[in-house]
């Protein structure tokens, strides 16, 4: 179908019933096969109580016992349905799930009530939206059916092919396919589909690119439709020419995103720290058929190597901010006092020249630059005019830090393995992070400094726009459940490591960061702190951000090339800049500076006119925001593949050899270990412990022989030999070495058990 159960339903207002027709030209149904289709999904959607038929409309039918939400399972079988709403996730068993599949949007029922140690439990009622339309897997004759196995076990189900592609049998498994499903499985039928090409499981880099984005349907974007960009005229810009502004540069790939431009000015009270954010929105049409594309994409996506980008290249040409030359911009004046807190702001478009381009190698050089030194290395002779400002610009972005921490703010020392088939998704991005948590950066990177200096121009917006009442799009972060951080607070105590409760017994994520920073199994505490984290999440609410310490509101905008986000934020200042009422009527004559702060309190009359102003409260739909979510765990699941895949490449050339590991998660099952250098993480089963039977001690994250009192613990150190490596699956077999002379007599550590000879050890899937 061209329509799916979600964008039917999308398209149905709350109350007034639509005609039939209307939702045809909504969903863009002109051929008569399209629009019976239509009407065969709405008498199953009146049968099943979604949807009320009136004559030649229909309406949705309310019931708050439904609960939109997106199936997660596991390789194990076991699948939970995780809220929109951010409410506790749901478990479904296998004869719930009603065909569902993994990454599936689905309408939910609860069944069961929850507990204090229990999910609650639901059934699956009906499928919005499918998550898989390809797939990678093998394919193998099972009797006289010839299917395809998924790569990925986390899709509990076989697909059956047609007899044509049994030419892809390969005994070897020494290739993949791509399968198109043709059919979802319907009742006793099962899923269908056929192979549309085979792909090279050893080919190189470029091959492993093609698996990396096959696997996740980039292989086939839509192209972006014509459009024709406005041409942004000088008239009614502020002229920020004569500003000495920089462009602090992070990231080397094909395509990268634009990035904003900064300045400095020393007010002798303070600060007034410059934004300069490429002018994007403006050149677009509110609402055309490029916003909507726009939309659809919702964001740039690192694949490694190069980007896959929101922008069209013409788009892209126009707004960058280039060295030398005039460009127009949007920008936001910040007044920051001494300590670097916001005291005031004022929005404008403007037009703007970057002076100098500063990147890592820059930043790297003026480090090592000693203080007094009357020469100038040759990496900063370029910037010799503009040093002053960049050592001004480090000196800001360190108060802004301090300010950061001291709100709530968490920095956890996790980044990404240094592995160059990753390219630039090594560099964490220079926004908040949607993952609830900051990865601590050195101090001579760009986005170190461009971060901090981001944050506050996206606190101005945020609080802009809610003190206003316009429809922005807001990044809230809530803060973790107690009961969550108080678990890993009992895994640091399991481990002796002091900690300074409250008075109430908790302890806070910014405390428990803290305190894990100084500690010798830093990484694996920090490990568990993440886990415990909630996600930023897109709102139509103003709410708190706690990744940035901010209690109010949070408007991202500086990154257009990056987040959709951004784009519709622009959108709904540059509307307010140049269409903004700034008075009752013209027989007031007292005016409001809508810019900037200073208005809020003041506006007591409608800022924008009916006409401009409904069409985005209606557009800035829970249709909207659950796209741009859904897209940015979409990022998130793809970058972590990537890794995935490039830690299983550094493992091959490494089979045979003995690393040091460390043991990162403890389970009644077994225990993981990370590998380095890769930080490959690897699953230890407790069957393969065969010196002795091991109770598990989730209070304390270990696991104890019953005889020997050996244990093996969160943060032990282990010696292992990869023996194995299966790059698709991103699995990795290793045996455990043992001490020279250990005969298990005593207890001890991982690093010191005593059964003889290398005992096996699988890595779990990477996706579970």
């Amino acid at each position: 179908m061209k329509f799916t159960v979600a964008d039917l339903l999308d398209q149905l207002p709350a109350s007034d019933p639509l005609p039939v027709a209307k939702l045809e030209k909504a969903l863009g149904l002109s051929h008569k096969a399209d629009k019976e289709q239509l009407r065969i999904a709405l008498d199953g959607l009146s049968r099943v109580g979604l949807l009320e038929a009136d004559g030649e409309a229909v309406s949705r039918r309310p019931d708050e016992s439904l609960i939109e939400a997106r199936l997660r399972c596991s390789s194990k079988g076991f699948c939970f349905a995780l809220r929109d709403d951010g409410g506790e996730d749901i478990y479904i068993r296998d004869h719930q799930l009603n065909h569902a599949w993994n990454g599936d949007r689905v309408l939910v029922r609860i069944t069961r009530d929850g507990g204090r140690r229990r999910s609650p439990e639901g059934g699956v009622q009906c499928i919005l939206e499918r998550g898989t339309t390809s797939l990678l897997a093998q394919v193998a004759q099972q009797n006289e059916r010839l299917v395809a196995l998924p790569l990925d076990d986390r899709l509990l189900t076989t697909v059956e092919l047609p007899e044509t592609d049994s030419a892809h049998l390969s005994p070897q498994q020494d290739s993949v396919v791509e399968v198109r499903i043709d059919r979802y499985p319907v009742g006793q039928f099962a899923p269908q589909g056929h192979v549309a090409r085979s792909l090279a499981i050893n080919g190189g880099p470029e091959a492993d690119l093609d698996l990396l984005i096959t696997k996740h349907g980039l292989r086939e974007r839509p192209a972006a439709p014509r459009a024709t960009l406005k041409s942004l005229p000088e008239k009614g810009r502020d002229d920020l020419t004569a500003l000495p502004t920089l462009l602090l540069e992070g990231w080397s790939g094909a395509e990268a995103p634009l990035l904003p431009a900064v300045s400095l000015e020393d007010t002798g009270e303070g600060w007034r720290l410059w934004v300069h954010a490429p002018a994007v929105a403006e050149r677009l049409s509110p609402g055309g058929s490029f916003d909507l594309w726009l939309r659809e994409e919702a964001e740039a996506l690192c694949i490694g190597p190069r980007w896959l980008p929101l922008l069209s290249p013409a788009l892209t040409k126009a707004a960058a901010l280039g060295s030398g030359e005039s460009q127009s911009a949007l920008s936001v004046a910040l007044d920051l006092d001494r300590q670097g807190s916001l005291q005031h702001y004022t929005f404008s478009r403007s037009s703007v020249r970057v002076d100098a381009r500063v990147d890592a190698g820059t930043l790297q050089a003026l480090a090592e630059r000693k203080p007094k030194a009357r020469t100038v290395p040759a990496a900063l002779k370029a910037l010799k005019d503009q040093l002053p400002l960049l050592e001004q610009l480090i000196e800001l972005a360190g108060l802004l830090r301090q300010q950061r921490w001291q709100a709530g703010s968490i920095d956890l020392d996790l980044p990404t393995p240094a592995i160059e088939s990753l390219g630039d998704l090594t560099t964490a991005p220079p926004d908040e992070s949607r993952e609830g948590w900051l990865v601590s950066l050195d101090e001579t990177h760009p986005f170190a400094l461009l971060r901090e200096l981001l944050i506050p121009a996206h606190r101005a917006l945020g609080r802009h726009l809610a003190s206003l009442d316009l429809p922005g799009l807001y990044a809230t972060n809530e803060a973790p459940d107690p009961a969550d951080l108080n678990e890993v607070a009992k895994a640091a105590l399991a481990l002796e490591l002091p900690l300074e409760l409250s008075a109430d017994g908790n302890a806070t994520a910014s405390e428990l960061a803290t305190a894990f920073a100084s500690s010798d199994r830093a990484r694996v505490l920090q490990q568990q702190l993440k886990d415990s984290l909630r996600p930023v999440l897109l709102s139509e609410t103003p709410g708190p951000n706690h990744v940035v310490g901010e209690d109010t509101a949070y408007a991202p905008w500086t990154l257009p090339a990056l987040h959709y986000a951004d784009i519709w934020n622009q959108q709904v200042l540059v509307l307010l800049l140049t269409e903004g009422k700034d008075r009752p009527s013209v027989r007031h004559k007292t005016k409001v500076e809508l810019a900037s702060d200073s208005c809020h309190g003041q506006v007591d009359w409608p800022l924008l006119p009916p006409s401009t102003l409904a069409p985005i409260q209606e557009a800035r739909s829970s249709a909207l925001l659950h796209r741009l979510n859904t897209r940015s765990r979409f990022v998130q699941e793809l970058h972590a593949d990537a890794l995935a895949l490039a830690q299983a490449r550094q493992a091959e050339p490494l089979v045979g050899q003995t690393l040091p590991g460390v043991i990162s998660g403890v389970q009644s099952y077994g225990f993981f270990v990370e590998v380095p250098p890769s930080q490959v993480e690897g699953l230890v089963h407790v069957s393969s412990l065969k010196d002795d039977w091991y109770e598990y001690r989730s209070r304390q994250n270990r696991l104890v022989g019953r005889k020997n009192r050996r244990t093996y613990m969160l943060g032990d150190a282990v010696d292992v030999v990869i023996q194995k490596v299966d790059v698709l699956r991103h699995q990795i077999d290793l045996v455990v070495v043992q001490p020279d002379g250990d005969d298990g007599s005593e207890s001890g550590s991982a690093g010191a058990s005593g059964f003889d000879g290398p005992e096996p050890l699988t890595m779990a899937p990477s996706e579970d």
